[in-house]
Parts: structure tokens; sequence; C-alpha cells
């Protein structure tokens, strides 16, 4: 059970949102244009959480290292522009935990690696998030998850102790980051997990299946 929580923090893409029809859409759009056919969305969906790395490695198996890659990473960065909230969707549960946080009174926000340039007419587009009193993108400060920076930039947002903080994700890197905050951490199994996952190796603190079963884990004021 996590004690004295004033606050708690969210990944964006595979914790709070199902992002992943629209990125996988926006990587075949770019299949299309060259004569490739689509590829199901269960290719893409378990490397949603990777973003356009993610996304072009799976549909053209090339990464950061590839001569190519910054220019069809601006490529996709385009087509996903164009369509990011045409088909995501908050995942069930989720308006739910959040109504019962701000019943608890407790602070909520949201901590991505997705950049500004997304993040922000995503979260505008989506009801969910006018409530948020913190949402700091993967461009906010110098440094991404895992890095702890971002994190700490959305507590002192908030105007809360990190060690007050709680923070919920769906990837490794969150853990990580989480860690190095000084925060509790909570692995959200229902999200993308990444190919190979092991959540055994993540440490976090607890695990959930369902974003409402996170209520369980707090100590009630």
């Amino acid at each position: 059970m996590f004690r004295n929580v004033r606050a708690v923090l969210f990944d964006l893409d595979g914790t709070l949102i199902d992002s992943a029809p629209d990125l996988g859409a926006a990587a075949n759009q770019m299949r299309t244009r060259r004569g490739l056919p689509a590829l199901p969305l269960a290719r893409y969906r378990p490397l949603a959480g990777a973003g356009a790395r993610g996304m072009l490695g799976e549909a053209f198996g090339i990464g950061p290292e590839h001569p190519d890659f910054d220019k069809l990473r601006e490529e996709f960065f385009c087509a996903y522009e164009a369509c990011l909230n045409h088909h995501t969707e908050v995942f069930a549960g989720v308006p739910e935990l959040i109504d019962e946080l701000r019943q608890r009174g407790l602070a909520w926000g949201v901590v991505t690696n997705k950049i500004a340039r997304f993040t922000e007419p995503l979260t505008r587009a989506l009801p969910l998030f006018a409530s948020a009193g913190a949402i700091v993108s993967g461009d906010t400060t110098p440094h991404a998850k895992p890095h702890p920076a971002p994190l700490l930039a959305a507590a002192t947002r908030l105007r809360i102790a990190p060690a007050q903080c709680l923070y919920v994700g769906d990837d490794a890197r969150d853990i990580a980051a989480g860690h190095a905050a000084g925060m509790g951490t909570v692995a959200a199994r229902y999200g993308y997990l990444g190919a190979q996952a092991d959540l055994q190796q993540w440490g976090a603190h607890a695990q959930i299946n369902f974003p409402t079963e996170l209520l369980q884990w707090l100590v009630p004021a």
C-alpha cells in the first residue's frame, strides 16, 4: 500500500490513452505511399510506446542509426500530426480512476516522452485532461525519461514533494524514472509494454491489470 500520496502522475500513451491505432495508421500511410501493403495494428501495438522509433522500426525495419531515419521520422511526424486524434481513445476505467482521485482530493498529471508538438493538441482534444494539474512532454525539460527531470518538473508544477507522488507507466523507462525521482512506481500491465517485456525486471513497487486497480493500492487519507 502507498501512504501519504498527494498526487498521481501518469505516462500518456499506453497508460491513459490508446494511441496505437493512429500511430499505426501514420506508419501505414507511409508504407502505402511506397506501394507497400498496410500492416495489421497488432504488429504496431506492442511498439506504440516507442513512438516514431517503434513505428518506423516495424514499418521499415530501420532504427536511428539508418542514414534516412531523421527524414523518415519527420515524414512520420507529419502523417501522425494529421491523424493524431482520429481513433485515439482514453482506456476504459481511466475516467473513473481520475474522478475517484479527484474526489479523494489528490492532484494528478501527465509525464510523457511524447513531444509537445503532439501532446498539447491531443490533450486539448480529450476532455479528460482539462483537470490535469501538470502536463509535461518529452521536450519540456532538457531530458526525457528514464531521466527523472520530467517527473520532478511535474511535481514542482503541482507544488508537491516527489516523495508524495506516485508514477504509473507501461514501460521500463517509466519505472526507472520514477525510482530516480524518488516516487512510488506502478507498472500498468494493460499498456503496450513493448516486445519481450519482463515486468519482474522493472522493479515497480506495484503492478495493475486495469486502471481502477490503482485505487486498491492507495491508503485513504
